[in-house]
């Protein structure tokens, strides 16, 4: 990707079979100072590219003859990895991992705004404007604020775009997940292929926390978020946009796989911080019967779980410290979503976990576990700490505090997020 570049100095080529497309867009490009050259099919595309060495190029997926995703194969296998964006009339999840997979940087659909093809343009060159900074929404920022805060952290991005493939717990769909790095101030956001709107990782957001944690913000919706930002909260992923269809894909039932994705992408860190959030008293929140969740103040992020079920289950109690990405993989990305027979039957007659299969997740029945081995002794409780590291990420920024849990879930876990919100992020 291309780094330190004004618009002035800028070469985009514009590929589209379609010429009043090509022209519109030559306009909006040019008014903002790019230059801009155009190509009407494949062959063009390629002989332009070798002659110009444009910065970026925008691509539609659907021409004649030669398709924007085989002119995108020709490109990489010749060497050149020039930043593409791919623009298709027809955006699905499919299209999107294809390309990205390929190393497109980003995916629009048609229509699309002026403003939303400048800001896919200047994210891709990484120049400023690329993207509005929040610092309300659950962006992290510099600035201060009534929170205590705690030591200044540095801000961290991926270093490339990756793709992932899986179905979603409670749809059953077969779905996929893109991994958009964004620069600083910009927050972890989740959104849809082909669109402009997004709804930020944040408490503020949840909208519902029935088996998963479920984010809306103006009908976007996404689904079972809990499990990637527990894995980006290990990693300290603080700026990221999250491509999905609805929800996010279930993979083995842990976060095993969601550390690879994010390894694979290798992490950068980048020239800005963000103060944690530091607890000052204890905070608790109580549930039905014994079931309660509080933080106390602590120099790090701890989490001790204590699991109560009747037997074949039985007690489990797990204490873990985020040291590092290192330990959460080690100990805590391993665990499985878990779930017992009975709560199968009610979630398929209400039209979840129509994804759970027997390879992704911990079926419990009368005698004991119905369909594997576990993992660890106190697999189970290990998985409620890694669906608590999740929850938690959504204050915005790290938090500094020690967290005892027993018998909670993710209700539990946004209502203690929202009391901190309240005590220590107003003002």
């Amino acid at each position: 990707m291309k780094t330190g570049l004004h618009a002035d100095s800028v070469t985009i080529l514009v590929v589209d079979d379609e010429q009043k497309v090509r022209e519109s867009v030559r306009a909006v490009l040019s008014d903002e100072g790019f230059d801009v050259a155009v190509a009407g099919d494949g062959p063009e595309a390629i002989e332009m590219c070798a002659a110009l060495n444009p910065a970026l190029v925008l691509l539609d997926v659907w021409m004649p003859d030669m398709d924007g995703i085989e002119l995108l194969e020709r490109l990489r296998c010749t060497g050149n990895d020039v930043p593409v964006i791919v623009v298709s009339g027809h955006g699905n999840i499919e299209m999107a991992v294809k390309a990205t997979r390929l190393g497109a940087v980003d995916f629009i659909e048609k229509p699309f705004s002026i403003d939303g093809l400048l800001s896919s343009v200047r994210r891709a060159l990484n120049l400023p404007g690329g993207i509005a900074l929040h610092g309300g929404d659950g962006a992290p920022c510099d600035a201060g604020s009534a929170a205590v805060t705690g030591p200044a952290v540095p801000q961290r991005t991926l270093g490339r775009s990756v793709v992932g493939r899986g179905l979603g717990l409670h749809s059953g769909v077969r779905t996929g997940l893109i991994l958009h790095p964004l620069p600083p101030g910009s927050g972890i956001r989740f959104g849809r292929v082909g669109s402009e709107e997004f709804v930020p990782a944040h408490v503020d957001y949840v909208d519902s926390t029935g088996y998963a944690t479920t984010l809306y913000k103006e009908g976007l919706v996404a689904r079972t978020v809990e499990h990637l930002m527990a894995a980006l909260h290990a990693y300290g992923i603080s700026n990221l946009l999250v491509k999905v269809e609805g929800e996010v894909p279930i993979l083995d039932g842990s976060a095993v796989e969601l550390c690879e994705l994010i390894e694979s992408a290798g992490v950068e860190e980048q020239d800005a911080t963000v103060p944690a959030l530091a607890v000052d008293r204890t905070y608790e929140v109580s549930g039905e019967g014994d079931a309660a969740i509080r933080i106390d103040p602590y120099d790090g992020f701890q989490v001790t779980y204590e699991l109560c079920y009747p037997d074949p289950v039985g007690e489990q109690t797990y204490c873990f410290e985020l040291t590092g990405p290192e330990a959460f993989r080690r100990e805590i990305a391993p665990a499985r979503t878990f779930g017992f027979v009975e709560e199968i039957r009610a979630l398929e007659s209400a039209g979840l976990g129509q994804g759970g299969q027997l390879g992704n997740f911990i079926l419990i029945g009368d005698q004991g576990i119905v369909n594997t081995d576990l993992r660890f002794p106190e697999e189970l409780a290990r998985h409620k700490i890694l669906d608590l590291i999740g929850d938690s990420y959504l204050l915005g920024r790290p938090l500094r505090g020690s967290i005892h849990a027993r018998r909670t879930g993710h209700g539990h876990n946004v209502a203690l997020m929202r009391a901190l919100r309240d005590a220590l992020l107003a003002g």
